[in-house]
């Protein structure tokens, strides 16, 4: 019979270049260079001999080696035997049926096997093919992260992504927040500083404080927001410096949770941090999350700083302003605030005068309101709506 590997074939155009573990920036790279993740999923060291092909739909048969000879001197186990099982039966599906996407072929049989709880087997069948250089394919490994996340499986949801990061493989912040998520089922508090540590450890340089940043992101997208402080309480410790993003993510972090006060510490601490000064994101985040709290005193403190240091507010800084002083009733500042912005360069919004004309009316301003409201009315396209938050296509 005919291996799995004899029944894929090269394309036309390249995927990505999966670069080996020893190529990347490590303290010790011997000590990657003969691991995959068969190192860290199986505990089994298995030869592997990359061949040179790039695969993205089926054109025509090439000879290789068999799937079975990437194992010397080690019996199978049944998640490897699963794993072969599929690559075989994706070969033959490929002979068959010749479908558009190899990608979606080898992507569907992940699925099936995470379905079936079998994620060592599904862990082996993605390194099978990514050795191979048949998949590349982000879906597959998030199916992957997901099922170990539902499985409360710490363990694989960690090692298949280093196992990403050392392939160099596309990532995005579904993947995080898996992993984020399934390390926070841990029990263990000391888990998530310690696995960023050792993902800073195999990260260059360049790189480590994005990583760092998109998982304290996550840990608080997931709802774990004592693992994101604990990360970012721990940068010190990795020896690694907090940037503009990290403290503008921790700033956003605890004004959600209504934390302001420690919102208030790390702001103060920026401020004192070397080579680092809070931008309009920073202020805005600020006045949002004090505005939220009732804290209308201190959103005065606020933007009096913001002119000390030359930046100007612009349509998020006069939203919360103008709410906050009709929160306090202050009427007539949130009206001179109002006028104010659109004598400058900052093009109202809808919402802006929606809300105007709302706050009006429950303050018994109705005649305020009614010109206000026609005033929208009138300027109707040129005003900042949802057209303008839509994502681009890139």
């Amino acid at each position: 019979m005919l291996s799995a590997s004899n029944r894929l074939k090269q394309v036309a155009g390249k995927t990505p270049k999966l670069f080996p573990i020893s190529s990347l920036f490590f303290n010790n790279p011997t000590f990657y260079s003969n691991r995959s993740i068969s190192h860290f999923l199986i505990t089994k060291h298995m030869t592997t001999t990359a061949i040179k092909l790039s695969v993205s739909r089926i054109c025509y048969p090439i000879p290789a080696f068999t799937s079975r000879s990437l194992v010397t001197n080690t019996s199978i186990d049944d998640d490897d035997e699963l794993a072969y099982q599929h690559l075989d039966e994706i070969g033959f599906e490929l002979l068959k049926t010749k479908p558009v996407s190899v990608k979606t072929l080898c992507t569907n049989h992940i699925n099936q096997l995470c379905q079936n709880r079998k994620l060592r087997a599904a862990a082996r069948l993605l390194q099978l093919l990514r050795d191979k250089h048949a998949i590349n394919s982000l879906p597959a490994y998030n199916l992957l992260l997901a099922a170990a996340c539902e499985k409360n499986d710490t363990q694989i949801a960690s090692n298949v992504f280093k196992d990403m990061l050392v392939n160099h493989l596309p990532m995005n912040s579904t993947t995080f927040f898996n992993v984020a998520k399934a390390i926070s089922k841990s029990n263990d508090l000391s888990l998530a500083p310690s696995f960023v540590k050792e993902i800073s450890q195999l990260v260059n340089s360049a790189s480590v404080t994005v990583f760092i940043n998109r998982f304290i992101y996550a840990f608080a997208d997931c709802g774990h927001v004592h693992n994101a402080m604990l990360v970012f309480d721990h940068m010190r410790t990795f020896k690694l410096k907090p940037d503009l993003v990290t403290y503008n993510t921790v700033l956003g972090i605890l004004g959600k949770a209504g934390r302001v006060d420690e919102m208030l510490n790390v702001f103060a601490s920026m401020k004192t941090a070397e080579d680092i000064d809070p931008d309009i994101f920073s202020y805005n985040t600020l006045l949002h999350s004090l505005r939220r709290v009732g804290r209308f005193d201190l959103c005065v403190v606020v933007i009096t700083e913001m002119g000390k240091v030359g930046l100007q507010p612009d349509l998020i800084t006069y939203t919360a302003l103008i709410e906050c002083f009709f929160k306090s009733g202050n009427i007539e500042e949130s009206v001179r605030l109002f006028q104010h912005m659109k004598s400058g360069d900052v093009r109202p919004s809808v919402y802006i005068y929606r809300s105007l004309v709302n706050n009006l009316n429950k303050l018994g301003k109705s005649e305020l309101a009614v010109k206000f409201l026609e005033e929208m009315n009138e300027r109707g396209d040129d005003l900042v709506g949802p057209k303008d938050f839509k994502p681009k296509n890139r």
